[in-house]
């Protein structure tokens, strides 16, 4: 997600011999040319780790994507994603090095068109009232201007990358209800937060299943993990303030590389 520089802080059926079998899995060839894009869910911002020569992008080897390509056969990793991307930016210098030869493609990313970064500050820095306001102008934002951007978004994906598998990874719900140390961070503005949070899923599901992609929903992976849990995989309001409300190693490892390793295998 942009950088939070003023914060504080199916299944497939499968028939043989006339016997049918279910798995949620897709199907992946032994040795994958993996490609990872995306915004910074996607790069492992809030990790606290990340390569030298990455710069501003903050790519981190405890990111989920670098995880994958660590643990499965692997012919060549493309980590193009970099922390504060919009769809633009995945448009005009993420997609270089996908190719035909790509068979498989990872992608977090429309968080930032809908405004995460607004949204967080407003939360933690107003009232209900405005928490509630930036939540719903995020929302708006999601639902009208967010699927046109995914659509081409995903058609680029495509032509560049014509045999590839493509999973798109949703966000978490960010938030547990309940006792809280962060001053001022309501039950409300907590709620209102997840709620956005299900409407972003809402419209990457639709828009990845419209253009043939698989959704990966991280929501029920993170529960009972979010910012305010005893056992919190999200960071809350941190230093460096890019840090806050994003998931941390845990997430990355525990919900994010789970859920993909439930689609590819």
């Amino acid at each position: 997600m942009r950088h939070l520089r003023h914060v504080v802080g199916a299944a497939v059926a499968l028939t043989t011999a006339g016997t049918v079998l279910a798995t949620p899995a897709v199907a992946v060839p032994a040795a994958e040319n993996y490609a990872a894009l995306g915004d910074s869910y996607a790069s492992g911002v809030g990790t606290r780790d990340y390569f030298e020569d990455s710069g501003d992008c903050l790519r981190s080897p405890k990111a989920y994507a670098q995880l994958w390509a660590d643990s499965h056969d692997v012919a060549s990793f493309a980590f193009e994603a970099c922390s504060g991307a919009v769809t633009d930016d995945v448009n005009s210098g993420q997609l270089d090095k996908l190719s035909a030869d790509t068979t498989l493609v990872t992608i977090s990313i429309g968080g930032n068109d809908a405004g995460f970064s607004s949204v967080i500050k407003d939360c933690l820095l107003g009232d209900d009232a405005r928490c509630d306001s930036a939540v719903s102008k995020g929302e708006d934002r999601a639902r009208n201007e967010l699927p046109d951007k995914l659509d081409t978004t995903y058609a680029n994906i495509r032509e560049a990358a014509p045999n590839a598998k493509v999973v798109v990874l949703g966000y978490p719900r960010l938030n547990e209800l309940g006792d809280c140390g962060i001053p001022f961070f309501s039950d409300a503005k907590r709620q209102r937060i997840n709620d956005g949070a299900d409407v972003l899923a809402e419209v990457l599901s639709g828009r990845a299943e419209a253009a043939g992609f698989t959704f990966a929903d991280t929501r029920d992976a993170f529960a009972g993990h979010g910012v305010c849990s005893s056992d919190a995989w999200i960071n809350g309001p941190s230093s460096p303030l890019v840090e806050s409300f994003h998931p941390d190693a845990d997430g990355h490892a525990k919900a994010y590389l789970p859920v993909l390793n439930d689609i590819t295998g």
